[in-house]
């Protein structure tokens, strides 16, 4: 027990935190064993294992990129342990470029983030380990797949700018150990400057020293002839900054001091940036290097009614991707803003992908639905790869709708649902409600099984996400953090409402803030549901801060060190309103042993606390070893989870409708 603003607060496992005691580790051996004595028991598992896996072999199609003569993008295809790079040149086959696979037994290396030169003869890659996300950046000939010496450490989802000539690039890295306070190595991300073939040791700093720890330069960018560089820096999910470098001039501030965001990136010369000041749905603007303030940007795509989310320049046109609803739409522009036409899509369809390049004409889109896995056509130019669902499996038959309910303030929330139009039977609801991320319709080879045992799958689009802009973001972060939960809350009463489940017969699913968002909906509604999936979750409000990289996250959540704050926090606070002697509905708390970003404790603990609450109800613990937040995981990895969690749903929440 200790006392916090006044405030008596009870931490019982406090002791649960430390992972590498050796009593914590004997502690979660013994719960994993309890836990796959349980799961492993359960009859309808290995069908549901083994139909995952086929839908995973699947396969994927992820970012793409076009650069020079060259075509980049990552896949997965059957049989793959991780994604690929593959590289094509116009009119040929595609081959793999780099493959992370070899690179260790266990196939946990995993490819975090890739870059091209911008004509394509050089690619920057980050490669981790065990999903930790700590990359290191490797260099590879597109020509002839040849590695560079060049390895730099500590390069996580690292901003890359090639300068013209790709002789040198800028890179952002976190500091080497000792060389700032204890703990801090995961912060004090800065701007370097690499040339090929020198020691790493040697690189310069351009941007960064003396600044906020907290400050993550996000994206770097120069223009095609050298003589600018925009870094735009991220403070937080509700502001940045942008700063902007006249050759090898200092970097003056662009944009600061305001509450709104803007990324700014050169298309060839030409500066653009994506940006909600005065615009809380975003609008696209060109800046004059010139005269780079804020007053002199000039629409080119102005807001509209619905969310701007990204565009992408080609050598004759833009294409502008919006959310309407939480469904994507692409539309094309001259290049001077002026609209031309709307792209058909899929209805309730994600673009995953808008690919192009200010030197080529050539645009292509990837998309997904809750149904049919990824489709990448090249505009007025057709198909230019379709995967096919897994044998056996009919989109057709499970229907997609989107649905609307009032909240408990009377705020109108949408939802989509995926499967049967009908019956009382089980339902898994889903979302996730913060830092401005959208739930949209993306393909879900994870949940085949369910859909085909009669189940309905639910994604509500919560406050806290960027479904409808800020003004959304912001009613569900910081002292708003409850309207996320009571979104939820009323999406699972309306869902009983409509007849198409009971509470016995619901289960509710979520991870990182949405293990923070079925964390709070449990223990603020014990009865509301029957089976509760928490995945990598934020459980421990009042000590979050206080582990790997959540300083981050003060912005988005407030601090426990502010009174004021501590006091939002408090209130919904999920480990501490577990209640001795309530009846809690069956949980599955899973957490990885390697994870950078939310620490495994908060599931230790509240799984502890459950078991300790009583009565009787079951609480089961899944900590995997060299597994992170989820980046980066083998299938290997990933199907036996999957089918730990689907067969624990379905069993629980008493299989077919």
């Amino acid at each position: 027990m200790e006392t916090l603003h006044g405030v008596e607060v009870r931490d019982p496992y406090r002791w649960l935190e430390d992972g590498e005691d050796p009593e914590v580790r004997a502690w979660v051996a013994a719960q994993n064993a309890h836990t796959r004595s349980v799961l492993d028991a359960l009859p309808e598992r290995p069908a549901i294992e083994a139909r995952i896996r086929q839908a995973l072999d699947v396969g994927g199609l992820g970012a793409a990129a076009v650069r020079g003569r060259y075509r980049f993008l990552t896949r997965r295809d059957a049989g793959m342990e991780q994604p690929v790079l593959v590289v094509g040149e116009a009119g040929g086959p595609a081959r793999t470029l780099v493959d992370p696979a070899p690179l260790s037994p266990d196939g946990t290396t995993s490819l975090d983030w890739w870059v091209p030169s911008p004509d394509g003869q050089l690619v920057c890659v980050g490669l981790s380990e065990a999903g930790s996300e700590n990359s290191e950046l490797r260099l590879v000939r597109t020509a002839t797949g040849e590695w560079l010496d060049d390895r730099i450490p500590r390069c996580r989802w690292s901003a890359v700018a090639f300068e013209p000539g790709a002789g040198a690039f800028l890179y952002t890295r976190q500091p080497a150990p000792g060389s700032v306070p204890p703990g801090e190595e995961v912060y004090h991300r800065h701007v370097w400057r690499h040339v090929l073939g020198t020691d790493p040791a040697e690189d310069v700093r351009v941007f960064g020293e003396g600044r906020d720890k907290v400050e993550i330069p996000t994206v770097v960018s120069i223009s095609e002839d050298g003589r600018w560089t925009a870094i735009t820096v991220s403070e937080g999910w509700t502001r940045t900054l942008v700063f902007l470098r006249d050759g090898d001039g200092p970097f003056e501030p662009v944009f600061e001091g305001e509450d709104a965001r803007a990324v700014l990136w050169f298309s060839g010369r030409r500066l653009l940036g994506l940006t909600n000041l005065d615009a809380p749905r975003f609008r696209l603007v060109e800046v004059d290097p010139a005269r780079p303030g804020p007053g002199a940007w000039r629409d080119v795509v102005p807001e509209s009614e619905h969310v701007l989310i990204s565009v992408t320049v080609t050598s004759d046109r833009l294409a502008v991707h919006h959310l309407v609803d939480a469904c994507s739409r692409v539309s094309l522009h001259a290049l001077d803003g002026a609209f031309e036409r709307t792209i058909d899509l899929t209805p309730y369809s994600t673009v995953t992908a808008l690919d192009g390049h200010h030197s080529s004409p050539a645009l292509y889109v990837t998309t997904e639905t809750f149904t049919r896995p990824a489709e990448t056509v090249l505009v007025d130019g057709g198909v230019v790869e379709r995967l096919a669902p897994p044998a056996g499996f009919d989109p057709d038959r499970y229907p997609v709708r989107q649905v609307w309910y009032a909240s408990a303030d009377g705020t109108p929330v949408p939802m989509f649902l995926v499967g049967r139009a009908g019956g009382d039977g089980p339902v898994v609801l889903t979302g996730y409600g913060g830092f401005s991320i959208s739930r949209t319709p993306l393909w879900m080879p994870t949940v085949v099984p369910f859909l085909e045992a009669g189940g309905l799958v639910a994604v509500a689009n919560l406050r806290g996400g960027g479904e409808f802009g800020e003004p959304w973001h912001r009613a569900g972060m910081r002292e708003r953090k409850q309207n996320v939960f009571d979104d939820f809350v009323a999406a699972a009463e309306w869902l009983v409402a409509s007849g198409l489940t009971r509470p016995a017969r619901l289960g509710i699913l979520g991870g990182s803030n949405g293990g923070l968002l079925v964390g709070a909906a449990m223990t603020q509604r014990p009865d509301l549901c029957g089976a509760v999936v928490c995945r990598v979750p934020l459980l421990d409000m009042v000590r979050y801060e206080r582990f790997k990289v959540a300083e981050l996250w003060i912005p988005e959540y407030g601090s426990a060190a502010v009174p004021e704050e501590f006091g939002w926090l408090y209130a919904y606070s999920p480990y501490h309103h577990v209640r001795e002697g309530a009846r809690y509905p069956a949980i599955l708390l899973t957490a990885g042993e390697e994870d950078a970003r939310v620490d495994p404790m908060h599931a230790r603990k509240m799984a502890a606390l459950l078991q300790a609450a009583g009565p009787g109800a079951t609480v089961l613990l899944r900590i995997e070893p060299r597994a992170g937040h989820g980046q980066g995981k083998p299938v290997g990895k990933v199907v036996p989870e999957e089918a730990d969690v689907w067969s624990f749903l379905l069993h629980t929440l008493g299989g077919p409708a």
